[in-house]
């Protein structure tokens, strides 16, 4: 190979270095901040294309604008009745002004992290530890974080990031207060259910003796009405006797003494002696009931 086709090469070569270190493309999801000398050159590049920059003497700085996530570390507190409390959150930001953020943050997102890891240990134990426990465990935790989210936003925004949330995933006792906890809690429910069971039996008690009450009302209502009932209809049928009596006596006679037939030969086993010429038997001896009995 001449000489010539050695320079050609790499004089190819450098022209190929050199355009590698001219033009960047800016990706959808990052910011690009160019530094030149490690100052930071211009505004931020956030619109996707392709860029160019000075070979070698200016480099570029990826940043992503994306909503990003962190899981900081459980950690525990006191609340406001001094109840102890076992607390895991996470927080969701993003960096809004990424120039600020490279002046503020050099160590990039592992420092970024560390700040926030630090700045939510603060605010959580500042907030919480002015509220008792209860409050952290009801629907009061969503205005609590609410505040959480406001303060550490409110720090993190001169860092060039903006803290979109704040919420604790987890809240627990210490593990040495849980049982002594659920002792008492389990002692309170018995005694809660040993209440409710007395009032169960008094109200049940009291139901019973209401309704042996109404009952023995209604049944005495209810013989008082059938013996009126019964007295009623006796003296009707006595009327009504004494008005068939009164309209034809040798038919109510007759009537009368069938009825005694009836009752005398209609029971059975019964044994009866009597004269034959005995009143008793006066349809017997004549059937109209005129012939006077023999003596």
């Amino acid at each position: 190979m001449s000489n010539r086709s050695i320079f050609a090469l790499i004089a190819l070569a450098i022209v190929g270095f050199l355009l590698t270190q001219t033009f960047y493309t800016v990706d959808p999801t990052k910011q690009v901040l160019v530094r030149q000398f490690g100052a930071i050159v211009g505004e931020p590049k956030t619109q996707p294309g392709l860029y160019a920059k000075i070979p070698v003497v200016q480099d570029i700085q990826r940043i992503d604008r994306r909503l990003l996530d962190y899981e900081a570390e459980e950690f525990e507190i006191i609340a406001g009745d001094q109840k102890r409390l076992v607390v895991d959150a996470y927080a969701r930001y993003k960096i809004v002004a990424a120039k600020r953020y490279a002046q503020t943050v050099p160590g990039g997102e592992t420092t970024l992290r560390g700040l926030l890891d630090s700045l939510i240990n603060s605010e959580i134990r500042g907030v919480l530890s002015s509220v008792p426990l209860h409050a952290v465990l009801t629907d009061q935790r969503a205005n609590l974080m609410d505040e959480i989210t406001k303060r550490v936003n409110g720090k993190t925004m001169e860092l060039g990031v903006e803290t979109v949330d704040v919420r604790i995933k987890r809240a627990d006792l210490p593990q040495a207060n849980s049982q002594s906890v659920y002792n008492r809690m389990k002692t309170d429910r018995e005694r809660e259910a040993g209440q409710l069971r007395a009032e169960g039996d008094e109200e049940n008690a009291r139901i019973k003796a209401t309704a042996d009450r109404e009952v023995a009302v209604i049944k005495a209502d209810a013989g008082l009405k059938a013996q009126v009932l019964k007295g009623e209809a006796d003296a009707a049928a006595t009327e009504i006797y004494a008005k068939a009596f009164s309209k034809d006596k040798d038919f109510y006679a007759f009537y009368r003494r069938m009825e005694a037939y009836k009752q005398a030969f209609g029971s059975g086993g019964s044994t009866m002696l009597l004269s034959p010429d005995n009143d008793f038997f006066r349809y017997f001896n004549d059937p109209s009931g005129l012939a006077a009995p023999r003596k």
